[in-house]
């Protein structure tokens, strides 16, 4: 009810969430159409079931658009778009808006994997379709109880009813694996009451995401990824990266380096998340560590 759905399935991780979505519910005669950069765990997931793939340029409207149709002419029977709403490895939004638009279009589903949004994103915490103003225009929504719901493990499917029903009828790893554990789900229900009554949590990881960013930025650092907690700082070398985690690890700072085949040839990074809780005073501690580092490396 949070996220304004009928229903929804648990799983013990997301990653099982979205690995067993799509063979239940999409045979040879549709069609997904999956952005480029969406998650392993989705690319997986698509790649056990039958209907017929298309993927489009990351957050290209255009190519999206020309896959839509070329599934027209394939004569797909339903199609999803695939997506998803904020992209782990750099931090930026999918273009739901837009998204939502071609699908209205086209008579296409929407699929979203909102694992780094749900519990801090929009003005009560709801995620990608809040933020956008979207409520409702998202037909399944996956997402993870291991992040803003209680920072353990677990996932979960929301959707209509008929669609959770027949999950649970036919989705192989809820089917024929563990169940979440009770503790986990019990502090993720803390968790959501957090949410609710504690609105101020969400104000300050905007703040601390704000200055944290922009200071990174004033340094000489290049910094990807829209205004989200995921602060990606580019790097390019892999070898870069991996010198520089060490590095500011040495300096008290734990901070992890991803190169190929994780991220794109070229743009590794040390990726950085940030949370309500970090005080002012380890944010500047951490920048004046980067800064340190970054000279000492000639990153800037």
């Amino acid at each position: 009810s949070f996220l304004g759905f009928d229903d929804c399935i648990l799983y013990v991780a997301c990653f099982d969430a979205n690995g067993g979505l799509f063979e239940p519910l999409f045979g040879p005669e549709d069609a997904i159409i999956s952005d480029s950069l969406n998650h392993a765990s989705i690319i997986d997931g698509i790649r056990l079931c039958k209907a017929k793939r298309y993927r489009y340029q990351h957050s290209n409207m255009e190519d999206l658009e020309k896959c839509l149709q070329q599934a027209d002419s394939d004569s797909a029977n339903h199609k999803v778009i695939v997506s998803d709403g904020v992209f782990s490895m750099d931090g930026t939004y999918a273009k739901l808006d837009k998204i939502v638009e071609l699908a209205e279009k086209y008579d296409a589903l929407i699929m979203l994997d909102d694992c780094h949004a749900t519990g801090f994103v929009g003005e009560n915490g709801r995620g990608t379709a809040e933020h956008f103003g979207l409520e409702g225009k998202v037909d399944i929504l996956t997402s993870t109880l291991g992040k803003a719901l209680g920072g353990a493990s677990g996932g979960f499917v929301c959707a209509k009813e008929n669609v959770i029903k027949l999950l649970k009828q036919r989705s192989r790893p809820y089917l024929f694996s563990n169940a979440l554990s009770p503790s986990i789900v019990s502090a993720s229900l803390k968790a959501l009451e957090i949410i609710k009554d504690e609105p101020e949590r969400r104000e300050r990881i905007k703040e601390n995401t704000i200055y944290f960013r922009d200071s990174m930025k004033s340094l000489g650092f290049k910094i990807k990824g829209d205004m989200h907690p995921i602060t990606p700082v580019m790097l390019g070398d892999a070898k870069k990266a991996q010198e520089m985690s060490k590095k500011l690890l040495e300096e008290g700072l734990y901070a992890i380096g991803f190169f190929y085949p994780v991220v794109p040839k070229g743009e590794a990074r040390i990726r950085l998340q940030i949370t309500s809780e970090h005080t002012k005073q380890q944010l500047e501690q951490a920048i004046k560590i980067f800064g340190k580092v970054g000279r000492e490396l000639k990153v800037i």
